[in-house]
């Protein structure tokens, strides 16, 4: 594989204090990242290019400087749902129209690169794989963006977007985010509009996520969902292991099982369990992860890391190039190298054949 080109896993091995298995491993299977933010910091700082190799900046890779183009090639990650954002400040028009331009960049800077490629199927996530190139997806944090007219799910360009996060950090006029909101007084659950964008979801084939939606509105949008289709969460934690008003439940973790989704754990240290500064916490990533394997089975685990989402990641595992650390702890855990590849992420390129064929 392209990514794996020159990596010496033996000098990998002694770096990050594993196993050459581990990090062999890591670069056969297939990784795909659920929720990848490393688009947010070039609109964020003018000039930040992505496709430069950056290091970990200031905050030794909290917040950012966790991935760029070259890092992730390097750290075998094979495939990504590349975020786009959305300020909930602007007006709904104004979303749309930053959202189109958004995406139109996007797309020019992954077509613009020799060992990336803008997919939109399975078929094409292959074919892209097989000619060595990593596999980018795009998927909309905020469903938001598209909230001026439900319509305007279902007029993307080229089917561009192959999943929406539904709601953000705030309240919109689709339903209640899980994040604490004092200032909101009304129902938790979807609006009359959200259940429609649900539908439209549905009817585009685009995945319905319900990462940092209020629990109400997640039973919502399990009701009026095409239960046929995959429901997805792509970067949490679980109430089980740590309780935090990001995570979800037991519940929740069958509901989306029961539609044959996946849920992507995220690598933010504060929603795993750890300090909010940071701390070693690739146990409790693995913690979270082996919790919905023993409730809903070991097709429904996934990795969401949220690299770049000002996160701050375990200090074990601070940026990309650190993922066989965390398949060490799965070797270390007697887990088989079926389940290994599963989690890393077969379980999120079946979602996406099921979705996108």
């Amino acid at each position: 594989m392209m990514s794996d080109a020159g990596v010496d896993h033996a000098a990998e091995a002694d770096r990050l204090g594993v196993s050459s298995e581990a990090v062999a491993l890591t670069h056969d299977a297939e990784v795909f990242d659920l929720h990848l933010e490393t688009f947010l910091w070039p609109r964020l700082l003018p000039g930040w290019d992505p496709v430069r190799r950056h290091g970990t900046g200031v905050f030794d890779a909290r917040y950012g400087g966790q991935t760029d183009v070259p890092r992730l090639l390097e750290a075998g990650v094979d495939a990504a749902h590349w975020s786009i954002a959305t300020n909930p400040l602007r007006s709904a028009a104004g979303r749309e129209r930053t959202f189109h331009r958004n995406l139109a960049r996007l797309r020019g800077m992954i077509e613009a690169h020799p060992n990336l490629e803008h997919v939109r199927t399975a078929t094409e996530h292959r074919k892209a794989r097989d000619a060595g190139r990593h596999a980018a997806w795009i998927a909309i944090q905020g469903g938001n963006a598209l909230d001026h007219d439900v319509d305007a799910v279902t007029r993307i360009p080229d089917d561009s977007v192959c999943r929406i996060t539904l709601v953000h950090l705030s309240t919109s006029s689709l339903g209640k985010t899980s994040a604490p909101d004092p200032l909101h007084r009304g129902s938790a659950g979807l609006t009359d509009l959200g259940r429609r964008y649900v539908e439209a979801c549905d009817s585009a084939r685009i995945l319905v996520d319900l990462a940092h939606i209020h629990p109400e509105a997640f039973w919502d949008a399990v009701e009026v969902h095409d239960a046929s289709l995959p429901l997805i969460d792509t970067h949490t934690g679980v109430d089980a292991v740590t309780l935090h008003w990001r995570n979800i439940d037991d519940d929740q973790i069958l509901a989306i099982a029961r539609t044959g989704g996946t849920i992507g754990v995220i690598f933010a240290c504060q929603f795993l369990g750890a300090p909010y500064w940071g701390g070693p916490a690739a146990d409790l990533l693995l913690a979270h992860l082996t919790h919905i394997i023993d409730v809903a089975g070991e097709d429904h685990a996934s990795l969401g890391t949220d690299w770049d989402g000002f996160i701050i990641t375990p200090r074990d595992m601070p940026t990309c190039l650190d993922l066989p650390v965390l398949t060490q702890k799965m070797l270390d855990a007697g887990w088989a190298e079926d389940r290994i590849r599963k989690v890393l992420g077969g379980n999120a390129l079946r979602v996406m054949e099921t979705i996108r064929p």
